[in-house]
């Protein structure tokens, strides 16, 4: 059967209007020939998502966002989105909102619930939260760090006002006379070590020659040492104890009354004895002072002098 000219581009228009209409509703994220369940969620903001989304359960994606429009009352955002008919878990799960990626934009999450409830069906509102992104999560972490770095630096602020007022007309007079008289002390510092440099290059032989009698004497001193380390002190320690011994022993007997020492140091006899002898031996010496002719005669002729009659 031959068709004319005008069937031909009527077919070809309806062709392609049914094509147009088949990938419009497959990048909505719709399809023409599958039955699906349509479920909505609420949200406060859903900055990020867009119409085609995917939603996932456990990272598998499951379904796609059909459209986002604001709720019958303007305060919330409505998004209708849509599942695979086989799925039948709990009204009460959860329609989490999280960041896909950096550059991912957003998606929704299917988290199951254990809450018992009817299975899910069309036109069901799934409760639903926002999980923060990476963005909310570095917000978080900086928003403390920030409140410190202000408040350090309104107590920089206050200690420089503090400064400034400590930092007067007259402190800061009192400040440059301090620093003056430092100055002042340095110089004479530096003034002082140039005359010891003086000092100590005039009497540079002077130095030299008593470092030099230091190390003789240090010389000295070394003989001396190692003399007295070769002295056999062994034998003289014992010739020490010897002596101590006999010291000793001699004086145990003085003691004692042993011997001629000992008995003219315990026989008081003795002693009156030696005593008397003395006294007479002193009163001989004094009449042979005074009188020396009665125990010494001379004679030229051999005479002898008449005895003195006795009375």
């Amino acid at each position: 059967m031959n068709l004319s000219r005008e069937v031909k581009t009527a077919l070809l228009v309806l062709g392609c209007i049914g094509t147009f209409i088949f990938g419009f509703s497959y990048l909505k994220g719709t399809s023409l020939f599958d039955n699906e369940k349509e479920l909505y969620a609420i949200y406060e903001d859903v900055e990020g998502l867009m119409v085609g989304a995917k939603i996932t359960i456990n990272g598998y994606s499951v379904g796609k966002v059909k459209n986002i429009d604001f709720d019958e009352n303007y305060k919330n955002i409505k998004v209708t989105f849509s599942l695979r008919n086989d799925l039948n878990f709990s009204n009460q799960s959860l329609a989490q909102l999280y960041e896909a990626g950096l550059i991912g934009g957003k998606a929704i999450a299917i988290i199951p619930s254990d809450v018992a409830g009817e299975p899910i069906k069309s036109g069901d509102i799934l409760p639903s939260e926002v999980k923060p992104g990476l963005t909310e999560l570095v917000n978080q972490q900086i928003a403390p760090l920030q409140n410190k770095i202000e408040g350090l630096l309104t107590s920089a602020d206050s200690l420089f006002a503090g400064v400034s007022n400590v930092l007067n007309y007259e402190s800061q007079n009192n400040l440059k006379l301090a620093l003056r008289g430092l100055t002042e002390s340095i110089s004479n510092i530096n003034e002082l070590s140039e005359s010891m440099g003086r000092i100590v290059n005039a009497n540079e032989k002077v130095f030299n020659s008593t470092m030099d009698n230091i190390e003789t004497t240090s010389k000295n001193l070394s003989q001396l040492t190692d003399s007295l380390s070769k002295i056999e002190l062994s034998i003289t320690m014992r010739n020490m104890e010897v002596s101590s011994s006999q010291l000793k022993s001699i004086l145990m007997n003085l003691e004692e009354g042993k011997g001629s020492a000992g008995k003219l140091l315990n026989d008081d006899a003795l002693y009156n004895e030696l005593l008397h002898s003395s006294e007479a031996l002193e009163a001989l010496l004094t009449d042979l002072k005074e009188h020396p002719k009665k125990y010494v005669h001379f004679s030229l002729f051999g005479r002898k002098e008449k005895s003195t009659s006795k009375k």
